[in-house]
């Protein structure tokens, strides 16, 4: 799946939960500190000697800052003061341990363009009209969709893919500035499970979580 089109599906998304113009519509921006614990990676790699078939747990570096950095954009659609529900797309990085990957075999072994995870969501706030502070918590579900780079003795691959299911969930608090602006922070996470591809016709299957900080802008109409 190429880059243009990866954002073409989030167009589309953000297009049908945007349309209501009866209620409450609130586009979301932000940006934090990302990083993902140690998970299993495995598959095959055929035409390597060092990972033909290859089984092994890394850590990941999320290097949230260096490019392309961590990011994410949210398009909520309220239907009252309590619910609402919409999508949001976060472009996360994982970068395999450099010392773990050479053992087994892989030059390079990231998904740094990023580790996206779409997701449809369902949220809840507990607004207050005494308080410019608003409490929410949401959970959702969508894909994966990596920018795979694997790079070994087999083949090389960098290219995006649709890796499979995804689920996120978020706590956090917003401040409101005036009536259409406001900031947030918040905790996210997800989780993923990844099936890929490989150059050398083999594939590489690994299920990530990651934890993230974020701060962001919001704007309603």
């Amino acid at each position: 799946m190429t880059q243009p089109r990866v954002f073409r599906i989030l167009l589309v998304c953000l297009t049908v939960f945007a349309v209501p113009a009866s209620a409450e519509v609130e586009l979301s921006f932000f940006t934090g500190i990302q990083e993902a614990p140690h998970s299993r990676v495995e598959g095959t790699d055929p035409g390597n000697a060092v990972s033909g078939t290859f089984s092994f747990v890394t850590a990941w570096e999320g290097k949230s800052f260096s490019p392309p950095p961590y990011w994410g954009i949210r398009a909520t659609w309220w239907r009252d003061q309590k619910w609402g529900f919409g999508v949001d797309f976060n472009h996360a990085k994982v970068i395999a341990d450099p010392a773990t990957r050479v053992a087994n075999g892989f030059s390079r072994l990231e998904f740094t363009n990023g580790h996206n995870i779409l997701t449809a969501n369902v949220w809840r706030r507990w607004q207050n009209d005494a308080s410019r502070w608003t409490p929410y918590v949401g959970a959702g579900a969508g894909i994966s969709i990596p920018y795979v780079e694997v790079d070994s003795a087999g083949g090389s691959v960098a290219e995006f893919q649709v890796a499979g299911p995804a689920v996120a969930w978020v706590a956090g608090v917003k401040y409101d500035l005036n009536d259409r602006w406001g900031i947030f922070g918040e905790y996210k996470g997800t989780y993923s499970i990844n099936e890929t591809d490989l150059g050398s016709g083999g594939t590489l299957e690994t299920n990530v979580v990651t934890n993230a900080l974020n701060i962001g802008v919001a704007f309603s109409f």
